[in-house]
């Protein structure tokens, strides 16, 4: 009788858990990053180039199509999706990690202290759990990406790298996506409130390439560090001297029209992607 009690509660615990569990949104997630390296890989290679080169070395900043003709005349059409596969193979994963643990965050919290009241938003518009889960969210996406983003920098400035520098810049890439993901699902709520408010509607692409932009915009300079941290470029140099010296040159901003194309193309139409699947699996789910 013990034993069946006992079996009884483990499998209460399992359905409870796999309750929290946002399956769904770790597939949809995967979808969603294989998408964002394919359509965006030539922006982000372009971003990359840019954010290595210091103002102090550098005699002048070329264009983004200075810069796009010059790595077509050197590698091809090729060049533009150095270091894809890198991430190609963790895109999915990160991004599966991101959603994944954002929505079971989520879940856990309104199961323990219920849904946010609208009237707790704090300036009347962020709501606490979006923060937390949306923090927690970033965490898990940079534990998966870091290794793969340093082979992926490594690849597009055409440097050398060795598996014990897999982890080079691991600290700066969960620093810069704990706030950077926060920052979109903020973003995201706040922009879902004021449609709701206002009786309209926009489709996911325009949703989350202007969210995205606005999240990418807030911690740019954390993003430039995080690369130069992990291009062996600035080998000894540690994440406050590289922040500090982005500062005082003026780069900490180097490269943002790249990214911004790439934000705005990549996480509007991966986030396309993302609603479709996640829609699909939840129909599929529901009827089992």
């Amino acid at each position: 009788v013990i034993t069946t009690i006992s079996l009884r509660i483990k499998i209460s615990n399992l359905r409870a858990t796999m309750n929290t569990i946002s399956v769904e949104s770790f597939i949809a997630g995967f979808a969603y990053g294989g998408t964002t390296v394919l359509v965006g890989q030539p922006f982000e290679t372009l971003k990359t180039l840019a954010q290595v080169s210091s103002s102090s070395i550098s005699a002048g900043t070329p264009s983004l199509l200075q810069s796009a003709r010059n790595l077509y005349q050197t590698g091809g059409l090729k060049a533009f999706y150095r270091g894809g596969v890198p991430l190609l193979m963790g895109g999915g994963l990160m991004r599966s990690a991101q959603f994944g643990v954002y929505s079971s965050v989520v879940k856990t919290l309104e199961q323990r202290y219920g849904p946010t009241d609208p009237n707790a938003y704090y300036f009347g518009c962020i709501n606490a759990h979006v923060v937390i889960a949306g923090f927690f969210g970033g965490i898990g996406r940079g534990v998966v990406e870091g290794p793969f983003e340093m082979v992926k920098v490594r690849r597009q400035v055409v440097s050398g790298w060795k598996f014990a520098e897999v982890f080079q810049g691991f600290g700066a890439t969960l620093f810069r996506n704990s706030f950077l993901f926060s920052s979109f699902v903020i973003y995201m709520d706040i922009l879902k409130q004021q449609l709701i408010q206002r009786d309209l509607e926009l489709p996911p692409f325009l949703k989350a390439g202007i969210c995205a932009n606005l999240a990418w915009f807030s911690v740019w300079p954390l993003d430039v560090v995080k690369t130069r941290r992990q291009s062996g470029k600035y080998d000894g140099k540690s994440l406050i001297w590289l922040l500090r010296d982005s500062f005082k040159t003026g780069d900490m901003y180097r490269g943002l029209g790249a990214g911004m194309l790439r934000s705005l193309f990549a996480n509007g139409v991966s986030m396309e992607v993302y609603v479709l699947v996640e829609k699909k699996l939840k129909q599929e789910f529901e009827h089992e």
